[in-house]
């Protein structure tokens, strides 16, 4: 029998109404396949309540265009959420960090992640939420091109890459979008 090195990590998802579709699922769904714990979790929401996603495409506009995507099961309760509990943090995009970054809670987890130097993975508009933490001046993040303002604005470096690609800084992952979650 070969023995694995493979360590179980128990991540934490937030997500909200009009999370990125591919964004939530396909990390979701992946990170679970190859042996970690997972727990989406929604501000004000519990385990087994749903958020509507949005499908976010690249059809050749001068931005992306937006579908109604499918209801995303949340498998824990935001209340219950221990941030020292979590190895990693991963943030989504789509148009949810808008509003959750103005919940405190979200920010008090996100900074533990920050402060701690544990693994933390965003994409797209996900980075809104970590540029309003104000603790990564210094720092390189790419991101959704509308959201480079916000990246400079907060004393970060913004980092243009392609779409599927993702750029690393110590412990920060970061993609500008879902076809870049093969290398996020």
């Amino acid at each position: 029998m070969v023995e694995s090195s493979f360590k179980k990590k128990t991540i934490l998802m937030i997500v909200g109404d009009f999370v990125e579709d591919y964004e939530v699922m396909v990390p979701f769904q992946m990170l679970q396949m190859v042996g970690h714990e997972v727990h989406a979790v929604c501000p004000k929401k519990k385990k087994d309540e749903t958020v509507k996603t949005a499908v976010h495409d690249f059809e050749g506009d001068q931005t992306y265009t937006e579908k109604p995507g499918h209801k995303f099961t949340l498998n824990h309760d935001f209340s219950k959420v221990k941030a020292s509990d979590y190895d990693a943090l991963v943030i989504p995009g789509g148009r949810a960090p808008e509003y959750l970054r103005l919940d405190k809670d979200v920010i008090e987890i996100t900074n533990h992640f920050i402060e701690n130097d544990k693994p933390i993975a965003a994409i797209c508009h996900g980075i809104q939420i970590l540029t309003a933490t104000g603790k990564l001046k210094g720092r390189t993040l790419t991101c959704y091109p509308a959201v480079s303002v916000e990246v400079t604005g907060c004393g970060c470096t913004y980092k243009e890459i392609d779409a599927d690609k993702a750029h690393v800084d110590g412990n920060l992952v970061t993609a500008v979008a879902w076809p870049g979650h093969p290398d996020w």
